[in-house]
């Protein structure tokens, strides 16, 4: 098989076309690398920024969605604090039939038994395990499993499954939820292994806000 024959295929096996991902932005790390990422990393820019492989990324949508399945809908719950991870999260939601948390996580949701709004879920979701560490801190305290969006320049402490990716962007985190909604719907076989979602990537995408 000769070197085009091979990259043919390898993007034959990615959920999305690889200039799909690129053009999301979904490999583009920070200038930091922590040690637990080093297995995710592919490459370092010239201008210091690391680079991620997005067929890990792929891989560990599919694996995520395999396990996310065995859940029932209302015992999963989706975290984001940062502005760009709250519209790919309530679209995942909406279509998954998950639990999201937008904005400030309240302290005590999972760990306090009196709290007035307390959830249980089964497993967690968190877009960015610093940004929504108290959920991740909180979740890992009662044994509940934590999937979480990592860049480069994450830690995997209280997380049980990385899903590495730009988790800052706005197209990248419309992306990853847009494939990630996708594969569990596959998964729980409300979709057909040859269909995509009926609802366009956009859609997931946070809005700018226009200036005046």
């Amino acid at each position: 098989m000769s070197e085009r024959e091979v990259e043919v295929a390898v993007e034959e096996e990615l959920l999305l076309p690889r200039e799909t991902l690129l053009s999301a932005g979904v490999h583009i790390g920070t200038r930091i690398k922590t040690k637990d990422m080093e297995l995710f990393t592919y490459r370092v820019r010239p201008d210091g920024l690391f680079v991620l492989d997005v067929k890990k990324t792929d891989e560990r949508i599919r694996t995520a969605a395999k396990f996310l399945s065995r859940f029932e809908p209302s015992k999963i719950v989706v975290v984001a604090s940062r502005l760009y991870g709250q519209q790919p999260v309530r679209k995942f939601c909406e279509l998954t039939g998950a639990i999201p948390i937008e904005g400030r996580f309240a302290p005590g949701l999972f760990s306090n038994p009196l709290h007035p709004e307390r959830i249980e879920p089964d497993v967690v979701i968190v877009t960015d395990p610093r940004a929504d560490k108290q959920a991740v801190e909180e979740a890992a305290a009662v044994g509940i499993p934590v999937i979480a969006l990592c860049s480069t320049d994450n830690e995997f402490s209280g997380v049980d499954l990385v899903i590495p990716t730009n988790n800052k962007g706005r197209r990248s985190l419309a992306a990853v939820y847009w494939l990630l909604a996708q594969q569990v719907l596959k998964e729980r076989g409300e979709l057909a292994l040859d269909q995509s979602l009926s609802v366009p990537l956009e859609e997931f995408e946070a809005k700018l806000e226009s200036k005046e």
